[in-house]
């Protein structure tokens, strides 16, 4: 039988286990535009759980431990493999409830119930995914109770079940067989399987490594450097980010190149890792110099700028909730860049939840959100498909109603808002809403974060990218190239609006110049309206309406 502590103990385990595994699993990712890797999301997640854990006694019950880990890891969702993470463990929570101890049946129930909760949560479940994994090993669990009721036997079933299953989903998803890799989110929860079995079968937490720590040369020897620079403020952006050498490119052209772009620069590397920190205009432009080296394990931009200025403004870095009130509607955006969150509030939004692709909030986040908004009925606009779920898991746990508007890309949720009726109610303003920003197609420019193929075409890392509606359509050589590619493909006769967001590490006259040139070669009857959005990841982003 499982005890509340063991069970407590097996989760933190499992946190560990994908927390230190998390690079390993990102890396499978085959899509090459950079995005919120799911090792990264799921690790997020589980240590929600674990920091609620680690406060726990060793007298709980299993029912106590399970619940408190299903309300820490719900609202710390992040992504949709968190998200479904988080609703195997609520699994857990229901299979378990009023349980002092687990045998080997409550184990594979509660497992059940948690795939049965994250099969229902996606809209249209894919088979080859963590959803296949999970199920397969709910089943296998059952059917070993049924022989043996050890929970260290069934746990141990389940485990292999798992992994058994992981090895299938190449053969059920065929972009993953042409990648020649598995599902990263199965990945993920065969790692957590496999670190609460340490401790079911031997007792053992698993420990917490610092992922690649030997290689992260002496980091507090770098943020003591870095920290002179926080005052200094001669460039907009601080830059951070590591890099995987992956040849023998001399580290000092880097710091050489990164000087001539901004100041503040730091760099410190050893035989695995270059680690870099530079102040400049042109983020970006640091990042690509730093792929020339190896692969990006992890990256940082802030604006230091909008940091001093909010600094000095006293800017409350939690939301404070507020009363409903009765028959008011509020709106609540997620979108990352300067512009953009200016542009939400200037339509309506009271509320602006940064993230977006690479920085997708939890649903603590969103949930916290909704809550400092003074409205009975708050429509939350994700604008990224990544997001939708994480905001989906707030519905319920908020105090007022929420509609989620499963927009997701940020000209959905632009032209949805512009679509708001006050004189209509919630449910009718739901459905308008969503037609107008179904009607949208989207456009982005952004870069590769890793090589690749894609339907049968060699992705080089650092290269351009163009997506349409979220499809990788073709690669360049250039942004300029890109975007006007990119509008080629999406802007015909029956185009009436254009949009033309830029990102932050396009120069305002950069932006100008690609604008006149989509009005002028492109778009000939159409007026092109120009944003600086400020987004980080996407150069452009072209609204086409």
């Amino acid at each position: 039988m499982i005890k509340g502590s063991v069970l407590r103990d097996a989760i933190i385990s499992g946190a560990n286990v994908i927390e230190n595994k998390k690079r390993s699993v990102d890396e499978l990712n085959i899509f090459p535009v950079p995005d919120g890797d799911t090792g990264t999301n799921m690790s997020m997640t589980m240590t929600a759980g674990r920091k609620e854990l680690m406060q726990m006694g060793d007298d709980e019950t299993v029912a106590t431990v399970s619940a408190k880990a299903a309300s820490a890891l719900l609202r710390g969702a992040r992504g949709n493999s968190g998200v479904i993470t988080s609703l195997l463990f609520r699994g857990f929570s229901k299979g378990l409830k009023d349980k002092e101890e687990a045998d080997g049946a409550a184990l594979a129930t509660a497992l059940t119930q948690g795939v049965e909760a994250a099969y229902k949560a996606v809209m249209k479940p894919t088979e080859g995914t963590i959803l296949t994994v999970a199920r397969v090993a709910a089943e296998r669990g059952r059917v070993a109770a049924s022989f043996n009721n050890d929970a260290n036997y069934v746990w141990d079933e389940i485990c292999a079940a798992a992994e058994d299953a992981l090895e299938t989903t190449p053969d059920l998803l065929p972009v993953l067989k042409r990648a020649g890799v598995v599902d990263a989110g199965g990945q993920g929860l065969c790692l957590i399987f496999r670190g609460m079995q340490s401790v079911f079968r031997d007792g053992i937490i698993a420990a917490a490594e610092t992922e690649n720590a030997a290689a992260q040369g002496d980091v507090d020897s770098f943020n003591k450097t870095v920290a002179q620079f926080d005052e200094v403020i001669n460039f907009t952006y601080c830059t951070e980010f590591i890099v995987e050498k992956e040849n023998t490119n001399d580290p000092a052209k880097l710091r050489a190149y990164l000087e001539s772009i901004g100041d503040c620069v730091v760099v410190v590397d050893d035989e695995e890792i270059i680690k870099v920190h530079v102040h400049t205009n042109q983020p970006g432009d640091a990042i690509t110099k730093g792929l020339t080296y190896g692969s990006l394990i992890s990256n940082k931009i802030e604006n230091m700028r909008k940091q001093h200025e909010n600094a000095g403004a006293g800017a409350p870095k939690k939301l404070e909730r507020v009363d409903p009130v009765e028959g008011e509607v509020g709106f609540v955006a997620v979108a990352a860049g300067d512009g953009l969150v200016s542009l939400f509030h200037d339509l309506g939004c009271e509320n602006v939840v940064s993230g977006g692709q690479t920085m997708n909030p939890s649903t603590e986040d969103i949930l916290e959100a909704v809550q400092a908004t003074a409205a009975s009925t708050v429509f939350v606009l994700p604008n990224n498909k990544n997001i939708i779920m994480a905001a989906e898991q707030a519905v319920p746990l908020a105090d007022r109603r929420v509609i989620v508007l499963p927009t997701k890309t940020i000209p959905q949720g632009l032209t949805a808002m512009l679509t708001f009726d006050a004189d209509a109610g919630a449910d009718e303003n739901a459905t308008e809403m969503f037609k107008a920003a179904e009607r949208v197609s989207t456009g982005q420019v952004t870069y590769a974060a890793r090589n690749s193929e894609f339907n049968d075409k060699k992705i080089k890392e650092g290269e351009m990218l163009g997506l349409i509606n979220g499809k990788l359509t073709f690669t360049e050589k250039s942004r300029n190239k890109a975007i006007l590619k990119l509008a080629k493909h999406m802007i015909d006769r029956g185009t009436s609006f254009i949009t033309l967001i830029y990102g932050a590490e396009v120069t305002d006259d950069e932006a100008e110049e690609t604008r006149r040139l989509i009005e002028t070669k492109i778009a000939k009857n159409v007026e092109v309206t120009l944003v600086n959005g400020g987004q980080p990841v996407y150069y452009y982003i072209l609204s086409v309406e």
